[in-house]
């Protein structure tokens, strides 16, 4: 049997399909209210979204609004502006990825990219994945441009697991050597870490019967004290008090 002969350049490996994006949240009962609320047909409904680059029938309007296939996008995006309401509204629900927040601002994923400042494939990406891993800079811009807050911008990025972990070092541990990796996932002034992150170590290695102190109950009188709480909530409270510029 004579040998088979190397391969001089390995075989192309396929890679699997990337999976569709998920529909994009909508409520059939709050676009039938809006069309209702501005006394406009299906047919004139229809006519709005051409004028804003989609074009399509009245059927689909109707059944948009029967608990059919929801709109895509670029529908959406246009049937929002066909009823003069802000996209969040026919959402019907808070929004949670990255995609949604972008679509109440009404952008485009490249529109998103530039404002943000970050090649738009690097966004498109993170939107895919629900995980994004700029530094400071680039997740203040995102949180700014898509109006997030704190909370909703670690949520957004797939950081809330990260972020629990390194508080949990900083109580368990020296705070300073997590500060760094703290900022490139809450974008705040190192001055507010600097002030809160101390506070939180101190709160869980202070016995509670040392009594004095500015951590006291963290509810009130009755309540638990701050020692109590999980550290991620903590931290968030604590750094509320320092007023950042994006708002907890």
């Amino acid at each position: 049997m004579r040998p088979q002969r190397p391969h001089l350049f390995p075989r192309p490996v396929r890679s699997a399909p990337s999976a569709p994006p998920p529909p994009v949240p909508f409520s059939p009962a709050a676009a039938r209210a809006h069309r209702a609320a501005l006394g406009l047909t299906p047919e004139q409904v229809a006519e709005g979204m051409a004028a804003h680059g989609v074009r399509l029938l009245p059927a689909h309007v109707i059944g948009w609004e029967h608990g059919g296939p929801p709109p895509g996008e670029e529908e959406f995006l246009a049937l929002a502006r066909a009823l003069w309401c802000p996209p969040e509204q026919l959402m019907g629900v808070r929004p949670e990825s990255l995609r949604d927040f972008r679509l109440a601002r009404e952008l485009t994923p490249d529109g998103a990219a530039r404002r943000i400042g970050v090649p738009a494939g690097e966004y498109r990406r993170a939107e895919a994945t629900g995980r994004w891993d700029g530094d400071a800079g680039p997740t203040a811009a995102l949180a700014h441009v898509l109006g997030l807050t704190l909370r909703e911008l670690v949520a957004a990025t797939g950081r809330g697991a990260e972020l629990e972990r390194r508080l949990r070092r900083c109580v368990d541990g020296r705070w300073q050597p997590q500060a760094g990796a703290i900022g490139r996932i809450v974008p705040v002034d190192r001055a507010d870490l600097d002030a809160v992150l101390p506070v939180l170590q101190d709160e869980r290695q202070v016995p509670a019967h040392w009594g004095s102190g500015g951590w006291g109950p963290a509810g009130g009188p009755g309540g638990p004290s701050a020692a109590e709480v999980p550290p991620v909530e903590r931290f968030w409270a604590l750094l509320a008090g320092r007023e950042p510029a994006i708002p907890v």
